[in-house]
């Protein structure tokens, strides 16, 4: 694998791939790519210091040099037309000085976004080689502004762990700040690669904890959407009454750029159509360094309690709560949800991977070898930690509104509506703007502990309930370990979180990018 990568790679950097005819690129960035933002990307274009094709080729290099060579193995594909796409942008900016939202932004995919151009496997065995006949409607958006897919990450298999990334095609990611520890969950491959700062967007999958969790312990900007507000449609599916897309960043403003593209109505997602959805040309216009005066912040109990986190996640935790009060926020502390435990409980996760699965497979071209869930079962092409999901999944023979809790959809579920109410209410009661809590209440594990604490809270309330969650940095521990504070709020309030996570981003300046992959020497 690290030699076809590294060879397919040197073909990419030597303009062999629809190049034979091109003038040789511009000497690759360097210093300039480390926490580079979109802004500054644009601006440097404008400015002539910066090119399309020297800013690929600059990341291209960092994950030559970097990903497999440390260990970390977060990048598992190289787009072979990411080079030629730089080109023509090059060409059509110099002939317009037009740029789109997303001109030349380089994307890290995780490995269940379906691309037209690379395969999709889900990191799976059993999916190995298949390429869709289309893109994820979210990678189409991406593409429709001019963003370049740079390469797809690796992924926990199936999406099934929250707790580490391993897949059957490519092993464990690890923590880029660690590579003793985890990334946290699915998604690890993605946070891993934009902490190192192999890209500019990372884009992940939230099942229960795989954008906010990840962000958490790779100190980044983590983005679940509310469920419906960004299409489900040619991600490779978990759970699809719980799953959403969103984006993995290392600031708020780009988050606010990104998901700007990402939010909206898509025919082929049913969700999608809510008329109660307000959606913005640019969510930029909510960042405001002073939004946390006057906003009310609920500190919640029950995801914070004394008793089961981690001494040193408390201590950030005490501080995030007094930068909030230093920046005019009004925190409300302690804060309960009534019978939240049980509602949470009763909501739950449900076994529908595989008739999701099956839908998925459906429209699968000819060459895809995997047609049913059952072929994936009786393959045994999985790892032996996704067995126990394995037999999750096939165990139900109930129909799915029989099941417990219930397997039914989203806009039907009472008792998701139960969970939604009873935080809504508590919401309103107190008149409470967000609620916040550690996105975990320990720091991230060693890889290979499946035993010691985690206190991964963001699997409570978030994705039972379809609301959004925003996970910002919170600080580190001694060791140097990544901490993340989550705010939740009601549902389509993205503009509101990404107001108060943003003006808590520049109070405290948490984010450090990993010393470990600074720029090349």
């Amino acid at each position: 694998m690290k030699f076809l990568f590294t060879l397919l790679l040197a073909c990419l950097l030597s303009a062999c791939t629809h190049h034979n005819t091109l003038k040789p690129s511009p000497v690759p960035l360097n210093d300039e790519l480390i926490e580079l933002t979109i802004d500054r990307l644009h601006e440097g274009i404008r400015q002539h210091t910066m090119s399309c094709q020297s800013v690929i080729q600059g990341y291209l290099h960092r994950i030559e040099h970097y990903d497999q060579s440390s260990g970390l193995n977060a990048v598992i594909l190289i787009n072979p037309g990411a080079l030629e796409k730089a080109r023509r942008l090059d060409q059509q900016y110099a002939q317009t000085k037009f740029m789109k939202k997303l001109h030349c932004v380089p994307v890290i995919l995780k490995d269940n976004f379906d691309t037209a151009d690379m395969p999709t496997e889900a990191g799976s065995m059993a999916l190995k080689g298949h390429i869709p006949a289309d893109d994820a409607y979210l990678v189409k958006r991406l593409r429709e502004q001019d963003a370049i897919i740079i390469g797809k990450s690796n992924m926990g298999e199936w999406a099934f762990s929250p707790y580490q990334t391993i897949s059957s095609t490519h092993g464990e990611t690890l923590n880029a700040y660690s590579l003793e520890h985890v990334p946290a969950g699915s998604s690890g491959g993605t946070a891993s690669a934009i902490a190192a700062n192999f890209g500019l967007i990372g884009m992940g999958t939230d099942t229960g904890n795989s954008i906010r969790g990840p962000a958490s312990h790779l100190a980044l900007v983590g983005l679940r959407p509310t469920l419906g507000a960004t299409s489900r449609d040619g991600i490779v599916p978990l759970l699809s009454n719980r799953d959403t897309g969103g984006p993995l960043m290392r600031t708020v403003t780009d988050t606010a750029i990104v998901y700007s593209v990402l939010v909206g109505p898509d025919p082929a997602d049913i969700l999608t159509q809510n008329p109660d959805h307000n959606i913005y040309a640019d969510y930029r216009i909510f960042l405001d360094k002073e939004g946390l005066k006057g906003a009310r912040i609920a500190v919640l109990e029950e995801l914070t309690s004394i008793d089961d986190t981690h001494p040193e996640v408390l201590d950030a935790m005490q501080q995030a709560i007094r930068s909030l009060k230093q920046a005019g926020a009004i925190v409300i502390e302690p804060f309960h949800i009534k019978g939240l435990k049980q509602l949470s409980k009763n909501t739950g996760f449900c076994s529908r991977f595989a008739e999701d699965l099956d839908r998925y497979l459906q429209d699968a071209p000819a060459t895809t070898r995997l047609r049913t869930f059952k072929m994936l079962k009786n393959s045994q092409q999985y790892l032996a930690l996704s067995q126990k999901a394995i037999e999750w999944a096939s165990a139900p023979t109930r129909a799915a509104d029989q099941r417990q809790p219930p397997c039914i959809d989203v806009q039907g579920d009472p008792r998701r509506k139960a969970l939604l109410d009873a935080v809504v209410n508590a919401m309103d009661s107190h008149n409470i703007d967000a609620i916040i809590y550690p996105s975990w209440r320990y720091p991230p594990r060693k890889a290979g502990d499946l035993e010691s604490a985690h206190g991964n809270n963001s699997p409570v309330i978030v994705p039972h309930a379809g609301l959004p969650g925003l996970t910002v940095p919170m600080g580190f521990t001694q060791q140097g370990l990544p901490l993340g504070l989550q705010f939740m709020g009601r549902p389509f309030s993205e503009p509101l979180l990404l107001k108060l996570g943003y003006a808590f981003e520049q109070k405290t300046r948490h984010r450090k990018p990993p010393p470990q992959f600074g720029a090349l020497k």
